[in-house]
């Protein structure tokens, strides 16, 4: 599966290879925000998700 995933200025696309266990995002500025979060939320639900779909969640933390 590959997205996009935004959080104020940034910006990021990934690719979830979900029989590998593997999440891939791009670039490298700001990826510790969205990895972790990302990751967690693509295991538990991928599932659900399907092609084409647009899905939004919150990402919280302190810098």
């Amino acid at each position: 599966m590959e997205g996009e995933v935004s959080a104020g200025s940034y910006q990021w696309s990934f690719q979830w290879k979900f029989r590998q266990g593997r999440l891939v995002v791009h670039p490298s500025l700001g990826r510790a925000l969205i990895f972790e979060p990302l990751g967690r939320f693509l295991e538990r639900c991928d599932y659900q998700l399907e092609p084409g779909g647009d899905y939004e969640f919150t990402v919280r933390a302190k810098l």
